[in-house]
């Protein structure tokens, strides 16, 4: 169980305010959080990802609750369609044909593991996002990651490039996190 529930007409309206944030380039876009219902002004992290014809468009997010549920989605969606470094920022006409998929993630939770080996045993591929730390390099991967990377061993050694960590580095000095997300998905 994880720890937002939303019902359809909330689902919808992050759908709403994240499609809205899509065709709002300046700056993300406001939040009438007065309006909302009550899930959706909960303390929440998120990530948002934009897929274009299947293939990653954008992707953003938070990891620790910080600010409304609402908010964090129209923020992410803003900042995947416009300041993810890995691609230009989206263009109008882009906006009506990307698909957009939300990630509500749970309270992440420490891994006491020690040694590679039993870090692999302890992950739940398909189920489980991975928060890996190592001073001040950290990187993450959702569970929508393992559908690319079944493999435990792959998942993590991939986690640990994206970290920018060198594949020799030792397993002491790491730090674990898992976590699970509530993924809701535009047009499923």
């Amino acid at each position: 169980m994880h720890s937002i529930e939303l019902r359809e007409a909330e689902r919808r309206l992050l759908f709403d305010l994240a499609r809205g944030a899509l065709e709002h380039p300046p700056a993300p876009p406001p939040v009438e959080e007065e309006r909302l219902p009550e899930p959706l002004t909960r303390p929440a992290a998120t990530f948002v990802t934009l897929k274009k014809e299947e293939q990653l468009r954008g992707c953003i997010g938070t990891l620790e609750a910080h600010r409304p549920l609402a908010r964090d989605v129209a923020h992410n969606a803003w900042a995947a369609a416009f300041r993810d470094p890995r691609f230009p920022p989206l263009e109008r006409e882009e906006a009506t044909a990307v698909r957009i998929v939300l990630s509500v993630l749970g309270p992440a939770q420490p891994l006491e593991v020690e040694d590679e080996s039993e870090l692999l045993r302890t992950l739940r591929p398909g189920v489980d996002g991975l928060i890996l730390s190592c001073g001040a390099q950290r990187a993450t991967f959702l569970p929508a990651v393992w559908q690319d990377l079944p493999d435990p061993a792959d998942f993590v050694a991939a986690l640990g490039r994206k970290a920018g960590l060198s594949p020799h580095h030792g397993f002491g000095d790491l730090a674990f996190w898992r976590y699970t997300v509530l993924e809701l998905e535009e047009w499923a």
